[in-house]
């Protein structure tokens, strides 16, 4: 007779666990529902998973995964994670700050500091990339946001902007691609829709497919 009491209690622990701020003892992965994960300067955790909620990863820290569905992941400088995914929201890697598998939004923005790396890919759908003097291992990939890499950034793969499957997708005006002084692009680029790419003439390249690049000097393209 004494089960229900305990799967009650039970269920009321775990609703209690899964709101608010999320924490954990040092190693310990973190998975909450409703509420926002915090892991403070210089802590080691494992993965961390919400669903409605941001994940703020402290200077120094070092975690796991780092998965959201509502909310923005931030890694402070000098943290370290394994892939990072959201689905609604920003992703910013502050000064040094390394994710040593690919970053990944739907709907958001993608910002990495001098000195951050992405072993992996750095994709979105929606929002502005941007790449400043960091490092990415594998492509830059968007469908209807803006891309600036650079200055002095490094891509060992392409930028890559897919094709758009609405119907207005041909009546939005071209997105703005700008590869900034001292930066490299390895890989071969590729734009499956109007685009306008600017490249510095301080700048190295690889292959371009699908747009013609227009060399700029100085440390911003016109316009």
């Amino acid at each position: 007779m004494a089960r229900p009491q305990l799967c009650a209690a039970a269920l009321a622990a775990l609703v209690l666990g899964a709101a608010g701020a999320a924490r954990a003892a040092d190693g310990d992965s973190i998975s909450t529902v409703m509420g926002s994960i915090t892991v403070s300067a210089g802590e080691h955790r494992g993965d961390l998973s919400t669903v409605n909620g941001s994940i703020q990863v402290g200077e120094n820290a070092v975690v796991g995964h780092a998965h959201t569905v509502n909310g923005s992941v931030t890694l402070a400088a000098r943290a370290s994670a394994g892939d990072v995914k959201t689905v609604n929201g920003a992703v910013r890697l502050d000064d040094g700050a390394q994710v040593s598998g690919s970053v990944h939004t739907v709907n958001g923005a993608l910002s990495l500091d001098k000195g951050a790396g992405v072993t992996g890919v750095l994709t979105n759908v929606n929002g502005t990339i941007r790449v400043s003097g960091a490092h990415v291992g594998g492509d830059v990939q968007t469908v209807t946001g803006g891309i600036e890499i650079g200055p002095d950034a490094h891509v060992d793969g392409g930028v890559i902007v897919r094709k758009e499957h609405s119907s207005d997708s041909d009546s939005r005006r071209p997105q703005r691609i700008v590869i900034g002084p001292g930066s490299v692009v390895k890989g071969t680029s590729r734009f499956e829709r109007p685009v306008e790419l600017y490249v510095s003439d301080r700048a190295t390249i690889g292959p371009v497919e699908g747009a013609t690049p227009v060399r700029f000097s100085g440390d911003h393209p016109p316009g």
